[in-house]
């Protein structure tokens, strides 16, 4: 049977796993409830004001902790994490919010109090903490599968064992010393460690993040990343960021990479080992130190990190100032993780003997590996030559949404799966943002879908336009729109449906389409700017077809000016009428569009797939 400090230390690493999930999905659901607020104004001002009440609430909980009963609320907040971390797998909106507005409580209290009683083991358990959830993250595509409905059975188990491991792991006094109440950490460590959290679950923590942001591919720094988070927990933070500079520098190449990537990646990476290295000497106790207070000063920093970050995402209906700001915003917490704290020096977590050396090498090694087997890209598309009608489809997915803010990607691919598409273009696409979950839309999408992505950034790197596709990509390529308001993006992909043996098609009769997919603003100056560039991008490419949500009707002069262009829509050949696409629930209004030039148009239809905010339109062409 484990002893009480081992089952001490699986609780921890549990509490902490469950927190940093509680936080993202927090973040995910306030996203929803202030867009009904904000924009959509469905939710009333009582309603918005309870939420945010219980959110400011559960970050300060801590400073309302009885003082001396400290065992007990390690018991406490160990159960009360479990049992909202059990109901933050269910399906709905509304209990996930609360059930992370009670877990964000829960796991405060607990890593507050542990933070006091046990530093070390505090920070030895966030950073193995940190390794879980990026490994998670990992081995569902980017979207963490211990937060999907399946793996409710799964986590009843493990919520109803930790509870029973906290029991045993309290049930008689401990016997290490608690620290003396004058001693804790500084007000500067809670800064630094509110700026960590921060980064870890806005880019560091994240590999698609880390990815996109790059310009990497997501197979190479997902297991680097999980070097630089793990090595400090061997020990190894001062030779291993050289390590992983070589390593990086060596497989990039490799991989052909180009040096501006890996000049980008390589110092994110030592950054994440370094700070995740510093998390030991940040939480050192220290003489006239206080813990409650430090602690929760950092998490209101996390908070208004995130927000401010936010901003950067909706400057156009918020503050504009925010606009492309989002950098500095990163900027600013790395500034504060690199202010020195007072009696912060190096320090590195102690493995007692070589067995427990050998174990954690072999332990951090696994999970490099198994990181790398899951962000292995999947089986390359068909190379087959095209056979009946292409079917070319359009979807904004509302960053993974459906209309009522449940989240919804699986139900959304299997609309995609029942269109029988070739070619699907998408808006509103995320690739790693805390407000949907950490989520890459389109590299989830893709591999779910097995097709070929490709991602046409916008905002701030992390959220815009993206191309699937059923057949290869020969070429791709993207740009941004001119934009006053939200800004925009066009994202190209040449798409081969003929074989790609030679021999078997001439270069000169292999059967090549250009794919251009955009999102048009919400005014009409902002789409007439914008219409502009998509044209001009595009030039006299042909065969071609263009999908987007172009926020614009048939009567509309944006739609006369792609018509003009020789864009034929295919619901003219089909001679239909109506089929509103927007909002996906009682559509009343055409906006999303597939059109085509130097292609023959067969069929096209409106899906009724309510898996977002808008309706799936897919149409057929004759192949060229």
């Amino acid at each position: 049977m484990l002893e009480p400090r081992h089952l001490r230390s699986v609780e921890a690493t549990a509490v902490l796993l469950f927190l940093l999930q509680g936080l993202i999905v927090l973040f995910s659901r306030l996203f929803g409830v202030i867009y009904d607020a904000v924009f959509a104004a469905t939710l009333g001002l009582s309603n918005l004001v309870l939420i945010v009440g219980g959110v400011l609430l559960a970050f300060a909980a801590p400073l309302f902790l009885p003082r001396r009963v400290e065992r007990l609320t390690l018991l406490v907040g160990a159960v009360a994490a479990s049992a909202s971390r059990l109901t933050l797998t269910l399906d709905h909106p509304s209990i996930q919010l609360w059930s992370a507005v009670g877990l964000t409580a829960a796991g405060g209290c607990y890593a507050v109090t542990l933070l006091k009683r046990r530093p070390i083991q505090f920070a030895t358990a966030l950073a193995i903490a940190l390794a879980a959830a990026q490994l998670l993250r990992v081995a569902g595509n980017t979207y963490d599968i211990s937060l999907r409905r399946s793996w409710l059975p799964v986590q009843a188990i493990l919520s109803v064992s930790l509870g029973a491991a906290a029991w045993l792991a309290h049930a008689r006094p401990a016997t290490d010393p608690t620290p003396a109440p004058s001693r804790g950490i500084s007000t500067l460590s809670g800064l630094t460690l509110g700026a960590f959290l921060f980064l870890e679950t806005s880019l560091l923590g994240f590999p698609n993040a880390l990815a996109r942001w790059t310009g990497a591919r997501y197979a190479l720094v997902a297991p680097l990343l999980m070097a630089a988070t793990v090595f400090p927990l061997l020990g190894s933070a001062q030779w291993g960021g050289f390590a992983l500079f070589v390593a990086t520098l060596t497989i990039g190449w490799v991989t052909d990479h180009e040096f501006y990537q890996l000049a980008i990646l390589g110092p994110m990476l030592i950054a994440q080992l370094a700070f995740v290295a510093s998390i030991w000497s940040t939480t050192r106790s220290r003489e006239g130190g206080r813990t409650l207070e430090p602690f929760v000063l950092g998490m209101i920093v996390f908070l208004l990190l995130n927000v401010a970050l936010a901003f950067a995402f909706t400057y156009p209906y918020t503050l504009p100032a925010f606009r492309e700001k989002g950098d500095y915003v990163l900027l600013l917490a790395i500034a504060m993780l690199l202010v020195p704290t007072p009696g912060r020096r190096a320090s590195r977590p102690e493995l007692p003997t070589k067995t427990a050396t050998f174990a954690a090498w072999g332990a951090a090694a696994l999970a490099v590996g198994v990181t790398a087997l899951f962000a292995l890209p999947g089986p390359a598309p068909l190379t087959t030559a095209h056979a009946g009608p292409l079917r070319v489809a359009t979807y904004n997915i509302h960053y993974g949404y459906d209309t009522h803010w449940r989240y919804s990607l699986e139900d959304q691919a299997r609309a995609i799966e029942q269109s029988g598409a070739d070619i699907v273009f998408l808006q509103e696409v995320d690739a790693g943002r805390i407000t949907s979950y950490g989520v890459d839309d389109a590299l989830w999408l893709g591999r779910r879908l097995g097709m070929e992505h490709v991602f046409g950034p916008a905002l701030e790197d992390l959220s815009g336009v993206a191309i699937l596709s059923r057949y290869p990509v020969t070429e791709s390529d993207t740009e941004h729109l001119a934009s006053r308001l939200e800004q925009s993006a066009i994202v190209h992909a040449r798409v081969r449906l003929s074989p790609s043996d030679p021999e078997a098609v001439p270069a000169d009769e292999e059967a090549i389409v250009d794919a251009y997919g955009t999102w048009l603003g919400l005014e009409p100056l902002e789409r007439a700017r914008q219409l502009e560039d998509v044209l001009a991008f595009i030039g006299e490419a042909s065969p071609a077809v263009l999908g987007g949500d172009f926020n614009a009707t048939p009567d509309s002069p944006t739609y006369a000016a792609l018509r003009e262009a020789n864009f034929e829509d295919p619901y003219d050949a089909v001679a239909r009428e109506g089929w509103a696409t927007s909002p996906a629930t009682d559509p009343v209004e055409r906006i999303d569009y597939v059109l085509a030039r130097g292609l023959e148009p067969v069929d096209v239809q409106v899906l009724d797939a309510l898996a977002s905010d808008h309706r799936l339109v897919v149409a057929e062409f004759n192949p060229p």
